[in-house]
């Protein structure tokens, strides 16, 4: 069996125009070795479950700074389904009140992110999510 790296979709959902974390993100996964798609800002859910479907992703990072975040992520999560890749790890980081953390991990969201968060952090939770689940057999590891 081939093995491959860890692909990672970054997308930035809705009408937020700032993008600068997201690049910063993509950026560090990049150089810890896995392969990044970034979908460019105002993607729609349905852009982004079709993003994530025609590259065959691991992992939909979001990255919300309108405040939009419990809207969007329901709607991202449910096209996810739609398309078959609702078994995706996602994770959403942004501007998100901590009242509104519990309810995205309830929905199924793996870990959100605040300012500040270390790509470090980041980095280690999505190899954590992927390297040790059942359907990862096929991935290489990272160093």
């Amino acid at each position: 069996m081939e093995k491959r790296r860890i692909r990672v979709l970054i997308a930035k959902p809705g009408l937020d125009g700032h993008d600068r974390g997201a690049k910063i993100v993509a950026r560090a996964l990049r150089d810890a070795g896995m392969e990044v798609i970034y979908t460019g800002i105002r993607q729609t859910p349905e852009m982004i479950a079709e993003a994530a479907l025609q590259e065959d992703v691991d992992v939909v990072g979001l990255s919300i700074l309108s405040g939009a975040h419990m809207t969007l992520v329901p709607q991202v999560l449910e096209k996810l389904r739609e398309v078959g890749m609702g078994h995706v790890v996602v994770l959403v980081g942004g501007i998100i009140p901590p009242d509104d953390v519990p309810k995205l991990l309830e929905m199924g969201v793996y870990r959100v992110y605040g300012p500040g968060t270390p790509t470090s952090q980041i980095v280690e939770d999505i190899r954590e999510a992927v390297l040790h689940s059942a359907s990862s057999a096929q991935l290489e590891p990272v160093p």
